[in-house]
């Protein structure tokens, strides 16, 4: 039976302020691993198949309801407009949500290290043993900061204790409630109106439900969970750089699992989106971002940085930085290329060293191989541009594109001053600067026949070693050691 068919309901806790980040930026919406801590969450939510999911939402609640729209737009969006503590959220959740039955979890827009498979696993296990109440907890070495799980000789938890509230010897409990919890939906409805708020910090704590549930002779466990880091909340930007980094050791690990060769973990930065195929190599210094898929084959690095960004099976991209930008099989890239949004490499293609390129389509097996800017440029199959050719797009008010046909041979050093077109099988001349369309097969030339002035060294440059070079070799003489470096 799924979650769906048992209605079971996620509630998202994410209306506290975050003063800690020290950050205009609502706390959950601090990005990790490619997602937004919040967007890492529901995607385990989500991942449990539930009926309904509810985010409940206070501070910068414009920018939270946006965000969170934009990528789960069948969440539930409940209001708390005052923090009155977790109890006071999840009734607001609870009346936002409407008519609910079944299981009903409770987790943080803050642990952005929470799967689906441990939410999976806590509520089928919550829901085997009939249980009022479910609590997914974990032993810490140093569980300061922590609520306690209070255990009776039975192992039956009895209740859980704020830090703030806790006895010395409570204190010394090594096992935390994680604050991720689970429901009876029946027994949660019954339990709200009954917790108070008599406590050091004058809040309504959803914890409270556990010592109700056991007054009514309900039941009351925990979910251990080995891997407690899971449940780890992110309070400042400490924590949100450590816990960035075991979430790209785990993500980085888990594709060299899969079989991805990754030459040196410690500089490789793989985004939680990110799909890689069988038998890549990821070579040190490389950053994966956002939506980037690698195909089978294919090397990345070292130095690369590429953010949704689609890379061919076989192909090779090395010192490169880009974005949304498609590179074909076998193609190669780099080094020292800027791929910007809109570059198309064909099959077979080459972006060689130090070429930018912006919005361009460049055909199978074209070639861009030195020291030029691609631009608003259409280039076709089986052309080579040459060395240092400029793709002058934009007029000053306008961009224009510029179309080089199928198997053209550009020279080096030249200016397409676009819109232009040049056709099949053109070819252009060194230095040219095409300002009009070529038809196929045909030679652009733009400069006049070269003109020298015989001795401007000698009259124009007279005592120097650039002179006295030239007035030797006139003479048929060979270089002297009495040349004087030019000061």
């Amino acid at each position: 039976m799924s979650a769906q068919e048992t209605g079971l309901t996620v509630i998202v806790l994410a209306a506290g302020g975050g003063t800690r980040m020290k950050s205009k930026t609502m706390k959950v919406l601090h990005p990790i691993a490619g997602r937004s801590m919040i967007g890492h969450v529901l995607t385990a939510a989500y991942a449990v198949e539930p009926a309904r999911v509810v985010v409940v939402v206070g501070h910068q609640r414009e920018e939270v309801t946006a965000h969170v729209r934009e990528g789960f737009p069948d969440v539930v969006l409940a209001v708390q407009e005052q923090q009155h503590g977790t109890g006071h959220a999840v009734r607001v959740a609870v009346e936002a949500a409407g008519d609910i039955s079944g299981t009903v979890l409770v987790a943080y827009g803050d642990t952005p290290l929470l799967q689906g498979d441990t939410l999976r696993d806590f509520a089928a296990e919550h829901e085997a043993a009939q249980r009022a109440v479910s609590i997914l907890s974990g032993i810490v070495p140093d569980p300061f900061g922590y609520g306690r799980v209070l255990r009776n000789h039975e192992g039956d938890v009895e209740a859980i204790v704020e830090e703030k509230d806790a006895t010395p010897e409570q204190r010394e409990v090594a096992e935390i409630n994680s604050g991720i919890l689970a429901f009876d939906a029946e027994f949660l409805l019954s339990a709200l109106p009954r917790i108070g708020n008599d406590n050091s910090k004058g809040e309504f704590y959803l914890t409270d439900a556990i010592a109700i549930a056991r007054e009514d002779g309900l039941t009351v466990g925990a979910h251990l969970v080995a891997d407690v880091d899971q449940t780890e909340g992110v309070n400042d930007r400490v924590q949100l750089a450590r816990m960035g980094a075991e979430l790209n050791r785990r993500i980085v690990e888990g594709w060299m699992r899969e079989g991805v060769t990754v030459m040196d973990p410690a500089t490789t930065w793989i985004d939680a989106d990110v799909v890689i195929g069988n038998d890549a190599t990821i070579l040190p210094g490389v950053q994966l971002l956002g939506a980037t898929v690698v195909g089978e084959d294919a090397v990345v690095g070292p130095d690369s940085t590429l953010k949704d960004c689609e890379i061919g099976v076989g192909a090779r991209v090395v010192r490169t930085h880009g974005e949304l930008a498609v590179i074909g099989a076998s193609a190669n890239v780099g080094p020292f290329s800027y791929l910007r949004p809109g570059t198309t490499l064909g099959v077979g293609g080459k972006i060689g060293g130090f070429v930018e390129t912006k919005n361009a389509t460049i055909g199978d097996g074209a070639k861009v191989p030195h020291l030029s800017y691609v631009g608003d440029a259409d280039i076709g199959e089986g052309t080579n541009i040459g060395a240092g050719t400029i793709f002058a797009n934009y007029d000053g008010v306008t961009k224009h594109r510029t179309k080089v046909g199928r198997h053209a041979r550009t020279s080096s050093n030249n200016t397409f001053v676009a819109p232009i077109q040049i056709g099949d099988g053109a070819a252009t001349g060194a230095g040219a600067v095409v300002r009009g369309d070529v038809p196929p097969g045909a030679l652009a030339v733009s400069s006049g026949p070269q003109r020298n002035i015989e001795g401007w060294a000698l009259a124009k440059r007279p005592g120097t070693a650039q002179a006295r070079a030239a007035e030797q070799a006139l003479a048929g003489g060979e270089p002297g050691d009495g040349d004087v470096a030019e000061s």
